[in-house]
């Protein structure tokens, strides 16, 4: 499978540059368009479809920070599908304790607390994870597999997160 930092002739980062990435896109989109290839035999035409929706894939993953990270910690195996990640036991205790907090809340004055209490956490780990993605492109091999080894945990983190919070928007419609 093409890595898409490669396609794209750009420097794996979690930080692209905004209009660089478009500006490839287009030019890509263009050079792959399947109606400039609509004379060639068969194989050609399956191959520029193929490159057309690499293209696609490839700038819908680039342009979102989301789509972005997951897809660099792919690259490099720290996340794999069914792969169930060891979280810290600390972090495992605090999402415990909120889980238990949520299933006691009677009115929205405490939902608001734990709302709250949960977004403090949310904008902890995204800052931690804005100083670990910052310059992780000038960093040697070594250091990048560290910083990919940290990045994976908050990713990780997040994702629980993630379930916590639908839970609070399950909570939130009761009142």
């Amino acid at each position: 499978m093409m890595n898409y930092f490669d396609f794209y002739g750009i420097t794996e980062t979690f930080k692209p540059n905004a209009a660089q990435l478009k500006k490839q896109f287009y030019a890509l989109s263009k050079q792959y368009h399947p109606d400039f290839f609509a004379n060639e035999d068969d194989a050609k035409q399956q191959e520029i479809l193929e490159l057309s929706t690499l293209n696609n894939k490839a700038y819908q993953t680039l342009s979102d920070p989301n789509k972005l990270l997951e897809y660099v910690l792919r690259l490099h195996n720290l996340v794999s599908e069914g792969a169930k990640p060891s979280l810290p036991a600390d972090f495992l205790m605090e999402m415990m304790e909120i889980n238990e907090r949520l299933m006691e809340i009677e009115d929205a004055e405490q939902l608001a607390n734990v709302t709250a209490e949960v977004a403090a956490i949310e904008g902890d780990m995204t800052e931690a994870l804005n100083k670990l993605t910052a310059g992780y492109e000038q960093l040697d091999d070594t250091a990048k597999e560290s910083r990919l080894n940290d990045i994976a945990n908050i990713y990780f983190r997040q994702k629980y997160l993630l379930r916590i919070k639908e839970s609070l928007d399950t909570f939130a419609a009761r009142f």
